[in-house]
């Protein structure tokens, strides 16, 4: 009889690999040469009868598995096909038929854009990567210099609340630098203690005693100084604190008739005389070291008698000044410096001679100072100057003579504790000019002074190239043991 049914031809036109067994009786699975992906792909025959898959038969993997073991004798034979020949047909395949986790990264080369579409589920951070910063910081208060971000430069900070937006640019501790990207205006950037408009000498010894002058110098050109106000009396080796709105004057010897502990500022708005504010420092002392944070200022060391007492008191409110640490050994006639973070301590003369040691301490956190190195030359009655890297002390004594005045320029650097280096010399040899020279963001200066007599010579030196300073200008009158501020 003729065959009735489809082409032989059609129905193995794709090409099949055959497996063929004798039937025992017991043994119901068949290993197969292919892995045909579905029962549905295996054409089983028992002598020539075809059996009907996943009733008769199933496949998983490559083993086939009879219902019922074929009979003993029994010829088997199976046909499977590939597994690459399986054609589904259009939409058929179900999210059911994929087996979880089948999916892999390798099966994912691309994905347009536009399929990136409505809401993204919610990740962690910690779970990005290639990605500059940590994304955005929703809060509800602008940044500050203090705000550190844990995602370092190219952090995000959004304050909810007025909309300003502003990226971290320098993720310095404790000086931060924040950009604003929003609607407002206004970066975020850290106070610097130097100066860009004038510098101010107050107070200071003019024979024959004590003088209250508060005498500026512009720092837009080299010229002499003008009297433009007086402190609120005489004072002889006052403290000198450079504020953002006012400078402030601290302690000081009034005409030898005794040390006191007040505190005075003269606004830059308005120059002119200082007043005193209803604060006063801890211990009364002359002769004492002044550096300056963005929001406090700190008066250590000192004398009557010599101390190693560290005060801080607050820009903001006026009031009294607090014991916040001690210096490494007590010593007055210091010169001082400030950085961002920092405030020095920069020699001195403890009871019976001087010291070289720099002491360093923090304006984060209030604190005892350390050691952190040693200047160039042992000195006393330096004057301290700060630019936005170094701390500088020029001039003192080095004996116990106030007659011998020394030349010296030194600086040390404030990314890393060291020793101070020798950079150039004053234009003549003195002592006891001010303990904080002012200082410009290009330059320091030093006023006054004894060579051994009074002296009214200002010199400036460079803070971007070591070199001797120039007399640049005169002050009204020649003093010593005066303090300065810049604005």
């Amino acid at each position: 009889m003729p065959y009735i049914g489809k082409n032989l031809v059609g129905i193995l036109k794709e090409p099949r690999t055959s497996d063929t067994m004798t039937g025992d009786g017991s043994d119901t699975t068949l290993t197969l040469t292919d892995t045909p992906g579905s029962t549905n792909n295996v054409l089983v025959f028992l002598d020539g009868i075809r059996q009907t898959p996943v009733t008769d038969y199933t496949v998983m993997g490559n083993t086939l598995t009879f219902t019922t073991a074929p009979e003993a004798g029994v010829l088997v034979v199976a046909l499977t096909g590939s597994a690459s020949s399986i054609d589904p047909k259009m939409g058929s395949v179900t999210s059911s038929k994929i087996v979880d986790g089948m999916v892999g990264n390798a099966k994912i080369v691309t994905m347009a854009a536009s399929k990136l579409t409505g809401a993204l589920p919610a990740i962690s951070g910690a779970n990005l990567t290639n990605v500059s910063g940590t994304g955005i910081d929703n809060v509800t208060s602008d940044p500050t210099i203090s705000t550190n971000p844990s995602g370092g430069v190219g952090t995000i900070h959004l304050n909810q609340n007025s909309g300003e937006m502003f990226v971290c640019t320098d993720a310095t501790a404790g000086a931060n630098v924040w950009y604003n990207v929003g609607g407002g205006d206004g970066d975020v950037e850290p106070w610097i203690f130097q100066g860009t408009i004038a510098g101010y000498t107050a107070g200071g010894q003019a024979a024959p005693a004590a003088t209250n002058e508060i005498q500026k110098n512009s720092f837009a050109s080299d010229s002499n100084s003008t009297d433009i106000g007086n402190l609120q009396k005489p004072l002889q080796g006052p403290g000198g604190n450079s504020a953002e709105l006012a400078s402030y004057f601290t302690g000081g010897n009034h005409n030898s008739g005794g040390v006191v502990t007040e505190i005075s500022k003269m606004s830059y708005a308005s120059e002119g005389n200082s007043s005193l504010i209803s604060g006063v420092l801890t211990v009364a002392r002359q002769d004492a070291g002044s550096s300056t944070s963005s929001t406090h200022g700190y008066t250590s060391g000192g004398q009557s008698p010599v101390v190693n007492t560290i005060d801080k008191f607050s820009f903001s409110t006026d009031g009294n000044a607090t014991d916040v640490g001690d210096l490494t050994s007590t010593r007055a006639q210091v010169a001082a410096a400030s950085s961002v973070t920092h405030g020095y301590t920069l020699a001195g003369a403890p009871p019976g001679g001087g010291v070289n040691a720099i002491d360093k301490f923090a304006f984060a956190t209030d604190g005892n100072a350390t050691d952190v190195g040693n200047m160039f030359e042992t000195r006393r009655a330096a004057t301290g100057n700060s630019s936005t890297t170094h701390g500088y002390a020029s001039g003192g004594y080095n004996n116990g003579s106030p007659t011998y005045g020394v030349f010296t320029i030194e600086k040390t650097t404030f990314a890393s504790d060291n020793n101070g280096t020798d950079v150039g010399e004053l234009t003549v040899g003195k002592h006891a000019g001010a303990k904080v020279g002012y200082s410009s963001t290009t330059h320091g200066y030093s006023a006054g002074g004894l060579i051994p007599a009074y002296s009214n010579v200002i010199d400036k030196y460079s803070f971007s190239v070591d070199a001797n300073a120039t007399d640049v200008g005169d002050l009204v009158t020649a003093i010593s043991e005066s303090t300065s501020t810049q604005h």
